[in-house]
């Protein structure tokens, strides 16, 4: 069985656990914090597990020459995209100010860390885990520095090989054994043929003492619900209050009608999932009592016969008698009575019948 953790307090991933389920907020924000309260009120509304955010340090993050370049998108928050970029991202104070109000409101918090010094904030900061961004995912000395902060991560794996991935494993396991990997394709929308969500169970047997998930980018809810279906243990999703919104996240976010729909299915999903034991199911009594078949005699039969396949045939018998599978092993056997044709074969008239157990 996978190994499970616990990812947050009282809440472990993995093995038999229900699907984590991370509404990624990133910065659909739009640099206001009233917003981003409400969409974590949203996430937790809809039944999401965790809000997330992402948090960068953008000196650290960016070198000057990128902070100052133009940036004249159509999302654009300033004229170079540093300015861009620092009025979407929230000060230390107001990322304590939203965390108080969800763990007020009864949802776990947390955020990617952009940066290494993002990510000793957030330790300062007590988030449950650390989600790592597919940008980092092969940057080898910040996952040494964040795995050694003995917090649980989360690891994305866009635009990175398989072989990358065992780097990673490598790297991590060694040090902090409470990790996971999601499958990611860094595109946004997703198309449906560059999913790929094969790699979920590439990963599972790649890597079976650790939990795989999924990080989505693809409009809709089919494909998540799918991974999770193929055993995806924890599942993010952008989100958005308003896809038509500036921002280039928007369009490959849920507005909360579509999470809350999300995370209603993958609960169906994983009721659905059941058991691997097939048997008669009490639910299928019913449906049996009306429908199931039994042997029943194709002609008379005479007491003292032996009987025959040709002496035998399957109805929906009344009353209900030898189950149609039973048939090849009543060819050989006495009957001690006169059996009319279209008659049930049942125990009574069968000499010497012993009851096969099922196992």
């Amino acid at each position: 069985m996978v190994r499970e953790f616990e990812l947050c307090p009282g809440r472990r991933v993995g093995g038999d656990q229900p699907c984590f389920i991370i509404a990624e907020i990133g910065q659909n924000h739009q640099g206001d914090l009233d917003i981003a309260k409400r969409m974590i009120r949203m996430a937790k509304d809809c039944g999401a597990d965790c809000a997330k955010f992402q948090k960068s340090e953008l000196e650290y993050k960016f070198n000057k020459k990128a902070l100052e370049r133009p940036y004249t998108s159509k999302h654009s928050w300033g004229k170079t995209y540093g300015e861009h970029k620092r009025h979407l991202e929230f000060s230390h104070d107001q990322y304590r100010e939203l965390k108080k109000y969800a763990e007020e409101i009864g949802i776990f918090f947390t955020a990617s860390g952009m940066d290494e010094m993002a990510v000793e904030f957030l330790h300062e900061l007590d988030v449950p885990f650390f989600k790592v961004g597919s940008g980092d995912t092969n940057n080898f000395p910040y996952l040494e520095k964040t795995a050694k902060k003995g917090r649980p991560m989360v690891i994305s794996s866009g635009m990175q090989s398989m072989n990358t991935m065992h780097q990673v494993y490598q790297i991590v396991k060694p040090i902090n054994p409470n990790f996971c990997f999601l499958q990611c394709t860094s595109a946004y929308p997703l198309q449906p043929e560059d999913v790929n969500l094969r790699v979920i169970s590439a990963y599972q047997s790649a890597f079976p003492d650790i939990p795989i998930g999924y990080s989505g980018h693809e409009t809709g809810i089919a494909i998540s619900v799918a991974a999770v279906a193929m055993g995806a243990k924890v599942l993010e999703r952008h989100v958005t209050l308003d896809k038509t919104w500036k921002g280039s996240d928007h369009q490959a976010s849920l507005e909360p009608n579509e999470l809350a729909e999300l995370v209603k299915a993958i609960r169906t999903v994983e009721k659905a999932m059941g058991s691997p034991i097939k048997q008669l199911l009490p639910c299928e009594m019913a449906c049996n009592e009306k429908l199931g078949k039994s042997v029943v005699a194709k002609v008379a039969i005479p007491e003292g016969a032996i009987l025959t396949l040709d002496m035998l045939t399957v109805k929906v018998g009344e009353p209900k008698g030898f189950p149609p599978e039973s048939i090849f092993d009543l060819v050989g056997q006495k009957v001690k009575k006169n059996i009319e044709e279209d008659e049930t074969i049942t125990e009574e008239v069968v000499v010497n019948h012993v009851k096969k157990v099922k196992c």
